[in-house]
């Protein structure tokens, strides 16, 4: 096991322990003085912080931009760009130092726009990225691919983003990468560089594990699993298919580049299987 690897399942652990005192002290009789309740909550807080700004190291330090096909067709928008900030997501934690979310327009206006009291939360259907094909960025191999986790509504508004950052995404990172990025597919590109596709619809799978896709193959489907506000496509490159080892690896979309934030981008299709 990797000292990485070591350190999520270490913080991971820290935040169970302090929840499991706490409703220990609040439900029974305190097992430890009060001040020591917060111990394992401030070691968690300390190892996130340690792995998450960690730059990354080994196979993907300095490595030059890969050109891939892009994993969608059609107009979208670029958001959490890393060609506006590295780390994309402020973290580098789970791969994610070079991600990449990307949201259907197909004109703009189509999508709905963030509310700060209602509706709290709308259906998947009304954003038109939801069942969008997820399209193979090179040939490679399916190393994972899950589509049991359900899409959930959207968190498109102040409540419903305030009960995502406050407590739905502290159970998930507690749970661990998969309920972060959902129902997602991994796939080896070869030359120890792997694509992530996260949130996928659950049930839209066309491929499984140990399969071979070439580009322009369709995979799965856009949908809103995992950590998630609304149904996109979360992207990215990483150097091992392990998202608690994994560290990002910089990509460029072949005819497109790398669209900043709040960028209009149209994907044409490439050839391949659907």
């Amino acid at each position: 096991m990797s000292v990485r690897k070591a350190a999520m399942l270490l913080y991971r652990c820290c935040w169970l322990a302090f929840v499991a005192l706490v409703l220990v002290d609040v439900l029974a009789e305190p097992l430890v003085p009060f001040w020591l309740v917060f111990v394992p909550a401030a070691a968690a807080i300390l190892i996130g912080m340690l792995v998450g700004r960690r730059s990354p190291e080994g196979r993907a330090k300095g490595r030059p931009a890969l050109e891939v096909g892009p994993p969608v067709t059609g107009r979208w928008t670029a958001l959490n760009s890393p060609a506006d900030k590295v780390p994309s997501h402020g973290t580098h934690g789970y791969g994610q130092t070079y991600a990449i979310d990307v949201v259907a327009e197909p004109a703009e206006g189509d999508r709905p726009p963030f509310r700060w009291l209602w509706p709290v939360a709308r259906p998947n259907r009304d954003f038109p990225a939801f069942d969008a094909p997820l399209i193979a960025v090179a040939d490679g191999t399916v190393v994972h691919a899950s589509d049991t986790q359900r899409d959930h509504l959207s968190r498109t508004s102040g409540p419903a983003l305030a009960y995502l950052m406050l407590v739905e995404a502290f159970v998930r990172d507690m749970a661990g990468a998969r309920r972060i990025v959902g129902n997602h597919i991994v796939l080896d590109l070869g030359d120890g560089t792997y694509a992530a596709y996260a949130h996928v619809r659950r049930g839209s799978l066309q491929v499984g594990t140990g399969d071979t896709v070439l580009e322009g193959q369709v995979l799965a489907r856009c949908g809103n699993s995992g950590n998630s506000t609304e149904p996109h496509v979360h992207f990215q490159l990483m150097d091992h298919p392990d998202f608690d080892v994994a560290r990002g690896v910089p990509f460029t979309w072949r005819g497109v580049g790398v669209p900043a934030n709040g960028e209009a981008f149209t994907a044409e299709g490439t050839a391949g299987t659907g």
